[in-house]
């Protein structure tokens, strides 16, 4: 394993040939490599304009677990929620990598009932059918006080969708935020076989400025190839240009990144399907976010 030597601050980037990107959502660990007896990782939880800069909202933690390197889930302690940044600690009491972070699934999209459209997710309507004045969170109608009596209505689950309900147009979705923090010497990472995901090559504790990472991506298990990977350096607000720049995946589903200075880099990947787990859905759309350090050499 490779042990940080020093922290410098790159004075320029190539010039990014993406647009800035607004409202990223990130975890940012106080470090990614710790040794002694008794560490602890300190993490940041946002959603903001510049990267690792909280300046927009805190990102909750309701989701947020931690994962030790057997695989068994750890409480995170002295979490703490304020206007624009979250954060919360985990110690490290066992030697490994540990795993820290967010997975999401849930399923959205439209139908109709009776010619009359409704949508899947957000909050909840009355039933189905139902006549004014029935049903919604409080009794009300998802209707009632809209103009033309025309606004959509909603349920919350697939289970909700009455069997006669036409025109479904429904998307599972799926996310991964999560970063990787090893203390004392790197185990191994496994991957769920589930969804987007990452499985490292280069292991994350042992990624170098000047050295090329290889990373692989993987959609239930298989490569993810011709994935395009966006990565971002952090300390956009000290410098002009954003730096993000985009790899792509081969047909192994291998990303490999060229680092060009050291610091840390927010990697995000999207995709798109038609194979969806859920019944009745026809599309699924995953994302995959992580966020790394690089060392000096």
């Amino acid at each position: 394993m490779r042990m940080k030597t020093s922290l410098l601050i790159a004075a320029s980037l190539v010039a990014a040939s993406m647009p800035a990107q607004a409202h990223r959502q990130w975890l940012l660990p106080s470090g990614t490599i710790f040794s002694g007896q008794d560490p602890w990782v300190s993490v940041d939880a946002a959603v903001s304009n510049d990267l690792f800069y909280a300046d927009h909202v805190a990102m909750q933690l309701t989701n947020v677990k931690a994962w030790n390197p057997q695989g068994e889930e750890v409480a995170i302690q002295n979490a703490s929620t304020g206007r624009y940044r979250s954060v919360f600690d985990v110690k490290l009491d066992k030697p490994g990598t540990w795993r820290i972070g967010t997975s999401q699934s849930g399923v959205m999209g439209t139908f109709k009932v009776d010619g009359v459209e409704w949508r899947l997710g957000g909050r909840r309507g009355p039933p189905p059918g139902a006549a004014q004045g029935q049903g919604g969170p409080a009794g009300g109608n998802a209707m009632a006080g809209r103009p033309g009596g025309q606004a959509p209505r909603f349920v919350a689950t697939v289970d909700e969708i009455p069997a006669n309900a036409t025109d479904l147009k429904l998307t599972e979705t799926s996310g991964r935020n999560e970063i990787f923090v090893t203390s004392g010497a790197p185990t191994e990472i496994k991957a769920s076989g589930k969804g987007l995901e990452l499985v490292p090559i280069t292991h994350p504790a042992e990624l170098v400025q000047g050295e090329t990472a290889r990373f692989r991506f993987t959609v239930d298990g298989q490569p993810a190839a011709g994935l395009k990977v966006t990565v971002v350096p952090g300390g956009k607000r000290y410098r002009d240009a954003e730096g993000v720049f985009e790899v792509t995946t081969g047909a192994d589903g291998v990303a490999a990144i060229d680092w060009t200075m050291p610091g840390m880099f927010w990697l995000n990947a999207t995709l798109s399907d038609d194979k969806p787990s859920v019944p009745r859905a026809t599309a699924r759309r995953m994302s995959y976010t992580t966020t790394v350090e690089v060392m000096a050499p």
